[in-house]
């Protein structure tokens, strides 16, 4: 199931079950059979397996076979970014080839990491398909970009074992964790990659059951249709069930927090010379089985 948060016209935001031409939304189409289903995603992650259960059953039916007012065409909605999460974790140096460039670009440390790389992204960072990723000049020459697959957590994890992690998996998305290169502190990230629009998240959230091997997806990232990142997930270094495992060793994992899995090698400061987003940009982020996620560079001064 491909599960969108989108507006038509003036619309409050909707959840929806995305299949290509259209959108239905759920909330809608469960009063329609007389039951009910959240109307936003994270209260739809949160209801656990009987709501996707139901979701399943009233999408049974073609689409020209729902009730009047429950299905719009694609074309005639504007996708949000999904959900804005609890805690977003973000990988560092999860790529091998990622490790490299990076120490010989960012000075990070040439040996590869012995457990993951963890850093945060606050919530006010997240923004969603077709939104502006907001470059100021004042704070940085050095806005670059990162592909990254992301995982959306389904059920409370706590030392949750990496055999029993993948049970802990609601879904899966895209993001882009943009990143103000020169806005590192003393070795810390936060303020680098924690501003406002640096994280772009969706189009969609793609249920576990649809994607069978998710340490198996091509991704891929294009700078004005110029394709500066190519790799697969199978390169990571921790896979998810290690970084499941791993985090909530001592942190909870909540349903709808998101994991960004970490980076291929290709980001703007490894380039020769290096290249860096600018006002006027357009960065798509590809994970196969996903779909893509388009932001505009815009001047935010």
């Amino acid at each position: 199931m491909r599960l969108v948060t989108y507006t038509v016209g003036d619309s409050s935001p909707r959840l929806g079950a995305e299949d290509g031409a259209h959108v239905t939304d759920l909330a809608a189409l469960a009063a329609a059979a007389g039951v009910e289903l959240p109307g936003d995603l994270l209260s739809f992650i949160r209801a656990g397996a009987d709501a996707l259960d139901t979701a399943r059953e009233l999408l049974a039916g073609a689409p020209a076979d729902r009730p009047a007012g429950t299905v719009h065409p694609t074309g005639e909605v504007r996708l949000l970014a999904p959900l804005r999460p609890g805690k977003i974790i973000g990988i560092g140096l999860n790529y091998v080839e990622h490790v490299a460039e990076s120490n010989r670009t960012l000075d990070t440390a040439k040996e590869l990491p012995e457990r993951p790389v963890l850093f945060g992204k606050p919530a006010t960072a997240v923004t969603g398909p077709g939104a502006p990723i907001l470059h100021n000049a004042d704070l940085t020459a050095q806005l670059d970009w990162e592909c990254e697959l992301a995982v959306v957590i389904g059920r409370t994890a706590y030392k949750v074992s990496e055999a029993d992690a993948w049970d802990h998996v609601f879904g899966y998305s895209i993001m882009n964790d943009i990143s103000a290169r020169d806005q590192r502190r003393s070795g810390q990230w936060f303020f680098s990659k924690g501003q406002d629009s640096y994280a772009p998240f969706g189009p969609a959230v793609v249920t576990a059951d649809e994607i069978p091997d998710a340490q198996a997806l091509d991704l891929s990232l294009r700078v004005n249709g110029d394709v500066k990142q190519k790799s697969n997930t199978r390169h990571m270094l921790f896979d998810i069930p290690r970084l499941i495992a791993d985090i909530s060793s001592g942190m909870t994992l909540e349903p709808g927090d998101v994991i960004s899995t970490g980076s291929p090698s290709g980001v703007g400061a490894a380039q020769v010379p290096p290249q860096y987003l600018r006002p006027g940009d357009v960065v798509e982020a590809t994970v196969e089985r996903i779909g893509t996620l388009t932001n505009p560079v815009i001047d935010a001064r």
